[in-house]
């Protein structure tokens, strides 16, 4: 682990200034509270209890800093751990966490591998971690142990075909400069880089940018020296072999083999999601969500009483747009989809703020329960696959 801990001491990543925290919050999946609470407890978590937090190698910030405000600014009670080995990462973290002025966050330089010591955890983060540890499965084991019955992890892997070009270029690189200093390998691999032929698969990319963007994009990208890309079933089985089971991903939309093809009547779920991968061609990282295996699921609560959210969304114009039948395609990395809803489902969208039921959403669209239940499960059916609809009591 010394090359990696002295990657990210030389480019901490991602690149952040502490200062950019009185202008954005940087926003994303996973560890949004409302999406933790619809993936992993069915909507149903009792958030006036205290959320005990591990951010598992925790980088720069993005994911604590996003949780902490999130909590904070809702009034729910939490206390969070960031875990990093990287001190120059911590750095940066902390001094974010201070210019937020967000309590409850105490600070650890360290492995993941010894996440039990700071537990036990109701939630874990880990973003962007295990795929550069030397064994994952003891990653995810280490994490497993620290968690509590009925917690939940959420995660983000690297997955291999949106990834075209990079994996060629790691090898090159450290190859030819892995015996440099870190700044030195960014140095010659950036000439290097700019020799490379148009047509590489790297230039040709659309999904990635990171190199991009920054110095430490670049090297986290194209230069680091310990690096895994899972498949879908390569990562399910990893789940599987180390106590976990998959509870959702954050996009199950992106997984849908029915967008491409029939599915065969004998092909079970985990065979789709890997077949409908192969075919998109373009998922670059799985984000997403897993239990511990032996928990029982969420109980599952009545469609009426369940509370919406729109995930990103100005609830207002989306409802104009839906009514005039003018929705744009819907952004999912690189690509373009298309998204269907009924105009008469325009009412539904405009009464949804993140605390009322379905029931009262569809009471204040002057629809039936009958209609408004019809038009709600259209609406559910286009919006749900892509995470832009969620079940929470969050802000209640």
């Amino acid at each position: 682990m010394n090359d990696v801990r002295d990657q990210y001491e030389a480019f901490p990543y991602p690149a952040r200034d502490p200062k950019d925290e009185a202008k954005r919050l940087i926003k994303g999946s996973p560890s949004l509270p409302v999406e933790m609470d619809h993936c992993l407890w069915n909507g149903q978590r009792d958030w006036s209890q205290t959320l005990r937090v591990l951010v598992a190698g925790g980088g720069t910030g993005d994911g604590l800093v996003q949780l902490a405000q999130l909590l904070h600014a809702a009034g729910k009670p939490y206390q969070i751990t960031y875990l990093d080995l990287s001190s120059a990462s911590r750095k940066i973290a902390e001094a974010r966490i201070k210019m937020r002025g967000l309590p409850n966050v105490q600070f650890e330089t360290g492995s993941l591998l010894n996440a039990a010591a700071f537990g036990p955890f109701d939630y874990i983060d880990c973003c962007g971690v295990l795929h550069h540890l030397p064994d994952p499965e003891a990653g995810l084991a280490a994490l497993h142990n620290a968690l509590t019955p009925g917690g939940g992890l959420g995660f983000m892997v690297y997955a291999p075909y949106g990834r075209s070009g990079v994996y060629p270029l790691q090898a090159a690189f450290n190859r030819l400069y892995g015996h440099l200093p870190p700044k030195s390998q960014l140095k010659h691999a950036k000439a290097t880089f700019a020799k490379l032929p148009a047509a590489h698969p790297l230039n040709r990319n659309p999904n990635l940018g990171d190199h991009k963007q920054s110095e430490a994009g670049f090297y986290d990208l194209l230069v680091h020296s310990q690096d895994r890309a899972f498949t879908v079933r390569a990562w399910a089985d990893a789940l599987t072999a180390t106590g976990w089971k998959l509870a959702s991903f954050a996009q199950p939309g992106r997984y849908d083999l029915a967008q491409f093809a029939d599915v065969p009547a004998d092909m079970d779920a985990l065979t789709q999601m890997a077949t409908a991968e192969k075919l998109r061609g373009t998922i670059k990282t799985h984000v997403g969500y897993a239990r511990r295996k032996g928990d029982p699921p969420p109980a599952e609560l009545n469609m009426m009483a369940r509370i919406p959210h729109l995930n990103g969304a100005d609830v207002q114009k989306m409802a104009q747009a839906v009514a005039a039948k003018n929705l744009p395609k819907l952004r999912v990395g690189a690509e373009e989809i298309d998204v269907t809803i009924p105009p008469k489902a325009a009412g539904l969208l405009a009464a949804v703020d993140g605390k009322t039921t379905v029931n009262d959403v569809i009471a204040a669209a002057k629809q039936t329960p009958q209609e408004g239940l019809r038009l709600w499960q259209k609406l559910e059916a286009a919006l749900m696959p892509w995470g832009l609809l969620h079940y929470s009591g969050f802000l209640r």
